[in-house]
Order: structure tokens, then sequence, then C-alpha cells
């Protein structure tokens, strides 16, 4: 009888670590959370910027979702002394980790989805 083996470049996700990473893949999940993400590591760094990059998201969850993302730090934010002020967003290290991770989401779903 044949035995079945688990591939060598996958290891095996417990139960346990599965019901802990769901409130990070539901985190991401939330709608404008990844785009938001993906047009700052594109280079968008100014609210208007992010705001122009991710069509039909209106300023007032553009706030809320950035400040999510900062709570989490995933996103820094730093006000510029200028007058006017301005304000500069960028991701953080933890930020990028996380954009990188959900790149072979991203290539499965070209990969499957029309």
């Amino acid at each position: 009888m044949p035995t079945t083996k688990r591939p060598v470049d996958r290891p095996l996700i417990s139960d346990a670590t599965c019901r802990e990473a769901t409130s990070s893949l539901e985190f991401v999940g939330r709608r404008w959370t990844g785009a938001i993400m993906l047009a700052l590591g594109r280079g968008a760094s100014r609210f208007s910027e992010v705001e122009a990059a991710v069509d039909g998201l209106s300023p007032r969850l553009l706030t809320a979702r950035l400040r999510e993302l900062e709570a989490h730090d995933l996103v820094e934010r730093e006000v510029v002394p200028t007058t006017p002020v301005s304000v500069r967003y960028r991701l953080t290290p933890r930020g990028r980790d996380l954009l990188a991770a959900m790149q072979p989401l991203m290539t499965y779903h070209l990969r499957w989805h029309d």
C-alpha cells in the first residue's frame, strides 16, 4: 500500500497556529486594508496619494484604516513641521514583511481567478 508523504517544502501548520493566525488574516482581509498597504508599498506616502491610488476609497474610511494600521504597527505616521503641516505615511518593517507575505495570495488570485 503506497504511503502519502507530506511535501518537504511545506511545514505542517497546527490547528492551534491556524486559529491564532485567523485574526491576522481577518485584519488584512478587511476591505481596503490590502489596497492601502499595496499603495504605500508602491511609494505613496501622503494621504492624497494613497487616496488617489485606491479607487473608490472615501477619505473617512482611509483615515480609519490608516489609524488601524498604525495601531497594529504596520504603518508609521510622520508629521512634517511645514506650513501647512504635512503628514507622511510609510510601512514599518513589520508592514513590509506582511506585504511580502501577502504576495503569494495575490499570485494565487492571478493564477486561479478570472
